[in-house]
């Protein structure tokens, strides 16, 4: 079996990215997730392995210093988030197609890192108002969080132009139908 390749999803946070790869991961078999490290708390239905590898602290920085990232990133309160270098390794060795579904300044370093060897698709909101009333209907940011997130949205948006594709989620279902003819051609003629 051939070594499979990337494809990198990264939006800013609210933009809907994480819906939209799951409807990838459920409609194509030859796309395999990405299982992501945090130390953050899981929350309600998280599985260790299945959504995130939890660690704590002290462990995700060893691996840091072991240099067992592909990509990390610290978030606001201190969360550290990052794609094991293993976990990908393995799912591409096997040829599968590896989905990550990560920030925009680490799906930027992946994309500088494999160039041709991966896809790279960003989400956008259709404004950041519109950004703002999902994260507020998420429920789960206090006022100083949703103002830092949307800090950094309009500061992600800057990277756009980096990415192989750009998707706009105004729809859902149109969204996923425009991703999906992005990616379909690549599982084809890679």
């Amino acid at each position: 079996m051939d070594a499979g390749k990337l494809i990198i999803l990264t939006a800013p946070s609210g933009s809907g990215k994480s819906t939209l790869a799951a409807r990838l991961l459920s409609d194509f078999p030859r796309i395999k997730f990405s299982v992501s490290a945090t130390t953050r708390k899981p929350r309600a239905g998280e599985i260790h392995g299945v959504h995130y590898f939890f660690m704590s602290d002290e462990e995700f920085r060893q691996h840091i210093e072991r240099g067992n990232f592909l990509e990390y990133e610290e978030f606001y309160g201190g969360k550290l988030y990052g794609t094991l270098k293993s976990h990908v390794e393995q799912e591409l060795n096997s040829g599968y197609f590896v989905l990550l579904d990560i920030e925009v300044k680490g799906a930027s370093n992946v994309k500088s890192r494999f160039g041709p060897d991966c896809l790279s698709i960003f989400v956008r909101p259709p404004s950041l108002q519109e950004l703002e009333k999902r994260l507020r209907e998420r429920g789960t940011e206090t006022e100083e969080t949703l103002t830092l997130r949307l800090e950094r949205a309009r500061m992600e948006l800057h990277y756009e132009n980096q990415f192989d594709a750009v998707v706009i989620n105004d729809n859902l279902e149109q969204a996923y139908l425009d991703l999906k003819s992005i990616v379909e051609p690549y599982l084809i003629t890679s």
